[in-house]
């Protein structure tokens, strides 16, 4: 027999309140579990932070916005998974999110089809929010649809990940100018097309475990200006995401 998955629960130490759902989460995972301790991003001293994150453009789109601490450790604690994916040899590894929780029949029928497929595809998404953009269809039965959607769905609650994809993943992320769930998004760069399984049986549940760890507030002003932005940054995602539509 070869080596099994494994499921690997990101948790940072000091979100105590998130530590039940944690365990819950273990015990629900289809593969043996895990938890990965997350990369504390507040922790990191100037010079590893800026190792990892320069401050400068490495990609196109430029990003419009400075990363926050939580960001950046965000983005790290995935390429810890990453990493322990090539280390330890596995075929493909479950990575879920502190701040979710699963309806265990429907989440066994979303991992059952992306288990058939991430050998093929590398990077297969269990988002929490419904999928509104367009999609292509590679796979369905009576339960579930594996799909590519026109533009890659932000957020990284859940996801299955196949050594291949983390490979290439690594690779590409020794430094980072943006968050992780929009570097995702560029599927022209990265080579990584990631697909979803509708529905997913993953749910956010980031407000009962005691808010987000990444998310910062701003003035009225300041939020009219990053809507602006961020409106101007979706608009040029979107353009480029047409170019690697297909299947």
């Amino acid at each position: 027999m070869g080596i099994a998955p494994k499921t690997f629960v990101i948790h940072l130490a000091r979100a105590t309140g998130r530590r039940a759902r944690v365990e819950e989460l273990l015990r629900q995972s289809p593969y043996p579990a895990k938890i990965l301790d997350a990369c504390d991003g507040a922790k990191l001293s100037p010079a590893d932070r800026t190792a990892v994150y320069p401050g400068t453009d490495l990609h196109v789109p430029r990003y419009p916005f400075p990363l926050s601490d939580g960001e950046i450790g965000c983005f790290l604690s995935h390429r810890r998974a990453w990493e322990r994916i090539v280390s330890e040899g596995l075929p493909h590894a479950l990575i879920l999110e502190d701040d979710v929780a699963v309806d265990p029949e429907t989440f066994a029928n979303a991992v059952g089809i992306a288990q058939a497929w991430i050998e093929k595809l590398g990077y297969i998404q269990f988002q929490v929010r419904k999928l509104t953009v367009p999609s292509l269809t590679v796979a369905e039965d009576e339960r579930a649809r594996l799909v590519l959607p026109e533009v890659t769905p932000l957020r990284t609650s859940a996801q299955m990940v196949s050594r291949a994809a983390a490979e290439t993943l690594l690779a590409a992320t020794e430094q980072f100018d943006r968050p992780i769930d929009t570097f995702l998004q560029m599927r022209w760069d990265t080579g990584v097309k990631l697909h979803c399984v509708v529905p997913s049986g993953v749910f956010d549940r980031t407000a009962e475990t005691g808010g987000s760890t990444i998310s910062r507030k701003h003035s009225f002003s300041a939020k009219l200006v990053r809507e602006w932005k961020r409106a101007w940054y979706r608009k040029k995602i979107s353009a480029l995401s047409q170019g690697s539509y297909r299947l």
